[in-house]
């Protein structure tokens, strides 16, 4: 009975997780949609829908200021801002349709046929009578011919006028052309960037919030060593201690695990590493009457800076293969329960410090993202260390049910990859649409929209496929 009960307290447990991880894309995902919603908003957009969710409207609400609809959707897996005329292929459409019209209206290509003179007209048996000409004295004739030969060899020696000479008219920009109705095209290219981007920079500003938040609450999450190795070739002062915290490596900063390990990268074994830790000091301890072990009673930690003498050589060649920086450092290799014996250990620091450290740490987890894409792309890391949207919820789950402090944590990585992906330039995705957008700026005119429409729906199936793809690799 007690074990069906814990089983059922798991399965509820493991549920609650997994509803919490997609609340946290969700909740991440609508702030991105606000991001754009209210820059259109600011930018006077026509906006048409704000959505959260895909799939049949489980609520709607349509505004009788605006028109603007509110929907909350059946599918939390995503949502959207959709904004009037967004593809433009409406406008792009009404131009083929003029052109089509303007070249089927007949042309009139014979000429208008002039009108009789009255002499032509007049029968053979009328009389016409013409005052007589009256006499021009030689002088003044001969006068007149001389200038008019003068003022037509002086025009004669010009030289024709040509294009380039003159006002040129510049060609008027493509969203110049016609009235600002609100649609997204015919916005100025600067506003339509500042739209896509800030849906981006909404993430980006809640993942900060949240470090900062879990920097001041919990202090630093930092990379420490569980347990070491003793050695009787290297003296213990040059060795690392169990539970000691990184916090710097040859006097710089340190914020992800990949960072000692690429701080000790080509380093030798016999090498001195100058490490700045957080070590433990057991201040008093007791006997357990039960157990009969030693328990740590009081304790404090002091940060100091050591030298550690690294006992093999270190080279790390991609951001998921860190064994050799810990094998260095002479961290226990226990495979059978999962490898190098490393912990996380918390670090505080002063206001601005902690402060700073919240940027520089949202920027370095970015950075992060765009190494891990860059290793891809050259090879140097595989497809299966990557994920898809079930194996984002479960890593999710899994850190949100640790607590609070997690729960920030994997919120704010969570929203600073939106930040990052969504502005790489790969169709379908924002980035994408601002290189299109810079492009029609530089022209003056757009690429044709048909086009673009295509390669973003082609880019949006294969981002699905590779999505897909790479969580049948995690599972396979």
């Amino acid at each position: 009975m007690v074990n069906t009960l814990l089983s059922v307290a798991s399965v509820f447990r493991t549920i609650g997780s997994i509803l919490l991880a997609i609340l946290i894309l969700l909740v991440m995902i609508t702030i991105h949609e606000f991001g754009h919603w209210i820059a259109g908003k600011i930018l006077r957009f026509g906006i048409n829908e704000f959505s959260i969710g895909f799939g049949p409207a489980l609520f709607k609400h349509k505004s009788k200021k605006s028109g603007q609809i509110f929907a909350i959707r059946l599918i939390p897996l995503g949502g959207y801002c959709a904004f009037q005329g967004e593809d433009g292929l409406d406008d792009e459409k009404k131009e083929e349709e003029k052109k089509e019209n303007a070249e089927s209206v007949p042309s009139e290509s014979a000429e208008e046929k002039p009108k009789e003179s009255v002499a032509e007209a007049a029968s053979d048996d009328t009389v016409i009578l013409t005052p007589a000409p009256e006499e021009t004295p030689k002088e003044e004739a001969k006068e007149e011919v001389k200038e008019e030969t003068k003022e037509e060899d002086f025009f004669a020696d010009l030289p024709a006028p040509t294009a380039e000479e003159g006002k040129k008219k510049k060609r008027t920009p493509a969203w110049k052309e016609k009235p600002d109705d609100g649609s997204f095209t015919r916005k100025a290219p600067w506003k339509r960037i500042i739209v896509l981007v800030a849906g981006a920079l909404m993430n980006y500003i809640l993942a900060l919030f949240l470090i900062i938040i879990c920097f001041f609450a919990y202090g630093q999450t930092m990379t420490a060593a569980y347990k070491v190795e003793p050695s009787d070739e290297i003296p213990a002062e040059y060795c690392l201690q169990d539970k000691d915290i990184f916090l710097k490596a040859n006097g710089k900063n340190l914020y992800l695990t990949v960072d000692l390990a690429r701080a000790l990268n080509g380093k030798k074994a016999g090498d001195k590493v100058e490490l700045y830790i957080s070590r433990l000091f057991i201040d008093e301890t007791a006997t357990n009457p039960e157990t009969g072990e030693e328990e740590v009673v009081k304790s404090h930690r002091e940060k100091m800076t050591v030298e550690i003498i690294l006992r093999s050589d270190v080279s790390v060649k991609n951001s998921s293969e860190l064994d050799s920086a810990w094998a260095g450092l002479g961290i226990v290799n226990d495979e059978e329960n999962g490898g190098y014996q490393l912990a996380s250990g918390t670090a505080k620091f002063g206001f601005f410090e902690t402060l700073g450290r919240a940027i520089v740490y949202s920027f370095k987890i970015a950075g992060s993202i765009l190494r891990v894409i860059g290793e891809l792309l050259t090879g140097r890391l595989g497809i299966s260390a990557m994920g898809g949207p079930i194996s984002t919820i479960k890593a999710t789950s899994e850190m949100a049910s640790l607590g609070f402090r997690y729960f920030l944590e994997i919120s704010a990585f969570i929203g600073v990859n939106l930040a990052v992906f969504n502005l790489l330039p790969v169709p379908a995705l924002d980035g994408s649409k601002v290189v299109f957008t810079i492009i029609e700026w530089i022209r003056g005119k757009p690429i044709s929209r048909k086009v673009e429409a295509i390669i973003h729906a082609v880019g949006f199936v294969l981002l699905l496929g590779f999505a897909v793809l790479v969580d049948i690799l995690q599972f396979v």
